[in-house]
């Protein structure tokens, strides 16, 4: 795997046990007991040192302390692994909206998606002492690379010139951890370099002056950064201040209550303009080789090696994987069973009210509810305990099942988990013995077996499945073939279906079909024909493994972001702690575009996309259909079919220019940029996060979903700055 090179997060001694305090903030003033620990008043004498600072600046966006992946965390008040920017911010962003919900019950973190949080809870601090950590570092750096600060040590002309880069850099950092603030807190204490070092009570910025320093800063800074992709990885450039800039304006509304739609054009079209250019293959800037990928503008840098933490990817690779995912496949050793997405955003990729039989594993019966016999042998390595089985559904010593065996499979028949009563076919006539000889299977195949009980004999037959029917393309004369997946255990065909009916067939003959009668997604031999409420391209899939033998129908898209998983997931949400139900989104992975697993099983390699050139597209076309000028429709809508040209590998889901307009614009949003930290801005943006009918499962603490106040829109600044700092006052309702 290709090494990443980016900026390295070495950290000096000097931060060591710092610890983010707004309400009486002290930058920078601690003393060292031991005169071996360097100070902040000795420490840029070593003119390494500006660099290092930098990287720790940008290391409070991946790790959570000064050593890896815990020990010495930059802030206390929460568990390490919590506390971490990426994960604490992505969570305030993802959990309390349609995309994300949670399993866990750690503290507070349920009110995220109910809606219900205070100013007590600890995930709410968490967030906010992470952003004012950030501005703390970024001051320090930008007060001790003061050109007056420079003069006094003596710093060299060529190291200045570097060092105004660092400079630049910090300030943005600083510029967007207030825009956090603003955008989640709205006002909130103020300070700058301008602030001597020292124990002292910030006061509180307005929302529309705080607007305008940022507005300010970024403005300032945009010629003293680097040029687009001129800078090493992991590192801002002017096109990373010019996203910022479009976001701030494209919000305006809602921070200072203008828009300035035109200003945000302005700056979109720089970056569009600038080097950076859409990666041709989606799913590769969400994989451990993303540094790789064009269009991400700023990512926050993370390596299994040099960057470990609790949070960060860790956290979203991890606990995206659960249920019957395999972890192995998504590059790490185990998952968390924690992350899912709700049905309200399943509905943004496929139409759910088409939805035929979610396999609700809580409703279907298994084995384990039939009388069974196992069938241990070549193919699970001979251990009856853990074999398949086959089963009598009517309790008549009838056991049936299905199993794939390759081709010379040896296998026997035993009555429990063990070697106690087994049976072999000894003559290979169709006859069962007690201790028989070993039945094998000639060739590969998926195999019915059919078991009496009552005579002691047994037949196979390989089968291959398909769909048949006036809802199928063949009609009722011609199958359409189904493909067998070994690692699920199933069988399904993307096809076209017509509002019509259809059954499953065997082998393109009668004389196996399943139908549905009842309908209870549950199939039976010779059961009735299966209806198609609506016609549409279906994923249709048959589940034979275990009884009770059933089927999905999911309307399909070949939308490539369409991440959903899920197999043995349920639809609907009625249990929250449990992982099966709501379906996973397992978007990120640590394992490369070649199929390499990243450096460690624990630790992604994996890059968080901060900013990509996709969402400027869709801030592009948002700020057209809002107003502003500097742009146009037609030009919009070849950027958003531009993203979803690469989405589709082709035309297919392009859109014409009367489908354009703000509604879509936001669900492709979600589509495009779903679990990347967008989605509480968006909704907040267009009215349908708080006091709105867009409802989504579990919002406000009801399975159904409610409006809960307006209050919503912004998060309290915490009780324990609000306790401490007499220049604080708390947002409204709080």
């Amino acid at each position: 795997m290709k090494m990443k090179q980016y900026i390295k997060l070495i950290i000096p001694v000097l931060f060591t046990g710092l610890i983010a305090m707004t309400s009486c903030l002290g930058d920078l003033d601690t003393i060292p007991l031991d005169e071996d620990v360097t100070s902040a008043a000795t420490v840029y004498d070593d003119p390494a040192v500006y660099k290092q600072v930098l990287a720790k600046c940008y290391a409070i966006l991946a790790v959570s302390g000064q050593e890896g992946p815990a020990g010495m965390p930059d802030i206390t008040g929460i568990d390490e692994g919590f506390s971490n920017y990426v994960r604490q911010y992505w969570k305030a962003q993802e959990l309390t909206t349609d995309e994300a919900t949670i399993t866990w019950a750690d503290g507070t973190i349920q009110d995220y998606h109910e809606q219900d949080w205070s100013s007590a809870s600890e995930f709410v601090t968490a967030t906010y002492n992470r952003i004012f950590y950030m501005i703390s570092i970024t001051n320090e750096l930008i007060r001790e690379t003061a050109d007056a600060k420079l003069d006094e040590r003596g710093v060299a002309s060529d190291l200045r010139e570097e060092i105004a880069y660092y400079r630049a850099e910090a300030r943005f950092l600083r510029a967007m951890a207030y825009w956090h603030a603003i955008d989640l807190f709205g006002n909130v204490p103020f300070v700058t370099e301008e602030d001597a070092p020292g124990a002292f009570f910030p006061k509180q910025i307005g929302r529309a002056d705080l607007f305008d320093y940022i507005e300010s800063e970024l403005l300032e800074i945009e010629t003293l950064l680097t040029d687009p992709k001129t800078n090493e990885y992991g590192r801002v450039d002017k096109a990373a201040a010019w996203t910022l800039m479009t976001k701030l304006y494209l919000n305006a509304e809602v921070y200072i209550d203008e828009a300035k739609y035109t200003e945000a054009l302005t700056y979109a079209n720089k970056v569009i303009s600038s080097a950076y250019a859409l990666h041709p293959v989606y799913e590769e800037l969400f994989m451990a080789d993303n540094h790789n990928a064009d269009g991400i503008i700023f990512p926050v840098t993370f390596d299994g090696v040099h960057t470990r933490t609790w949070g960060g990817m860790t956290f979203l690779i991890h606990a995206a994987v659960g249920g019957n995912m395999v972890a192995a496949d998504y590059g790490v050793d185990g998952g968390w069973n924690g992350l899912r997405i709700t049905k309200e955003a399943v509905s943004k990729f496929q139409d759910i009210s088409g939805l035929k039989g979610a396999r609700d594993v809580a409703s279907l019966k298994s084995a384990n509810d039939y009388q069974v016999i196992y069938v241990p042998g070549g193919h699970q390595g001979w251990d009856p305990a853990t074999a398949p089985t086959l089963a009598s559904v009517n309790s008549d010593s009838i056991y049936e099942g299905y199993i794939w065996f390759d081709a010379g499979t040896p296998f026997k028949f035993t009555a429990g988990p063990n070697w106690d009563t087994n049976w072999g076919d000894t003559g290979a006539d169709g006859t069962l013995e007690a201790d028989g000889d070993n039945i094998v299977a000639v060739d590969a195949g998926y195999y019915r077996l059919v078991v009496s009980g009552k005579d002691l004999t047994f037949t196979m037959e390989a089968t291959s499945w398909g769909v048949i029917g006036d809802a199928t393309p063949g009609g009722w004369d011609a199958d359409t073939d189904m493909t067998y997946d070994t690692a699920t255990d199933s069988w399904s065909v993307a096809v076209i279906l017509t509002d019509n009916s259809f059954k499953f067939r065997a082998n393109d003959d009668w004389a196996i079909n399943l139908g549905d009668t009842g309908p209870d997604d549950v199939l039976e031999y010779d059961g009735d024909n299966i209806s198609v409420a609506s016609a549409g391209n279906y994923l249709v899939t048959l589940y034979l493994g275990t009884p009770d033998y059933t089927y999905t129908m999911e309307p399909y898209s070949s939308d490539w972001r369409n991440f959903i998983f899920s197999d043995g997931q349920s639809l609907e949400i009625d249990d929250n702690s449990d992982f099966q139900q709501g379906y996973a989104f397992p978007k990120f992975r640590n394992v490369t575009s070649l199929g390499e697993t990243g450096s460690d099983l624990a630790f992604p390699d994996t890059d968080f996309p901060m900013f990509r050139l996709a969402d400027v597209y869709l801030m592009y076309a948002e700020a057209v259909l809002r107003g502003g000028s500097g742009g146009d429709a037609n030009t919009a809508l070849g950027y958003v079919n531009q993203i979803r040209e690469r989405a589709y590998g082709d035309a297919t889901g392009n859109i014409s220019l009367d489908l354009l307009n703000l509604d879509f614009i936001l669900d492709e949003r979600l589509r495009e940029l779903m679990w990347e930290g967008h989605r509480r801005t968006d909704l907040v943006r267009y009215g349908k996060f708080s006091d709105t009918d867009y409802l989504w499962a579990w919002k406000g603490g009801v399975k159904e979903g409610r409006s809960v106040d307006s209050k919503y829109d912004l998060f309290p600044i915490p009780a324990s700055d609000i306790g401490a700092n007499p220049n604080l006052d708390q947002n409204p309702g709080y």
